[in-house]
């Protein structure tokens, strides 16, 4: 096996708060959301949030929704193209809390990052890129 890259992860959420989903993948987070008409046509079981040209965050609206818990998600990281005090003051200030900050390390080194959680229970690490040291 030759890995390259995640494509994508897969997340379920309650089917009657779609609208918490658009509101922070979209609107706090400012991920583009694609394929929704296909969703709400019956055509699709999914709809998806763009992270980047070649990864997607898919979501899953269903009755059988089940608050994830440390045993079986621990936390979706996201490496960002900005300075993490910025982002983490226009998250505060619409409202999002953020649940805890740190230095964690990851698949490209360590970077300054913040953990919030989205409407679901999700714990999403927003994480600065690795800076290179010459």
């Amino acid at each position: 096996m030759d890995a390259r890259r995640i494509d994508h992860i897969h997340l379920r959420i309650p089917e009657d708060e779609i609208e918490h989903a658009i509101e922070f993948y979209q609107g706090h987070l400012g991920l583009a959301l694609e394929g929704f008409d296909e969703y709400k046509e019956g055509e699709s079981p999914i709809f998806h949030f763009r992270l980047t040209a070649d990864t997607i965050i898919h979501i899953r609206p269903t009755e059988e929704f089940v608050h994830p818990e440390r045993e079986n998600f621990d936390h979706l990281a996201i490496i960002l193209n900005e300075d993490i005090t910025d982002v983490k003051q226009e998250l505060e200030d619409a409202g999002v809390i953020i649940e805890r900050e740190g230095t964690p390390d990851g698949a490209t080194g360590e970077a300054p990052a913040i953990y919030v959680r989205d409407p679901f229970g999700y714990l999403i690490e927003l994480k600065e890129p690795v800076s290179e040291t010459v």
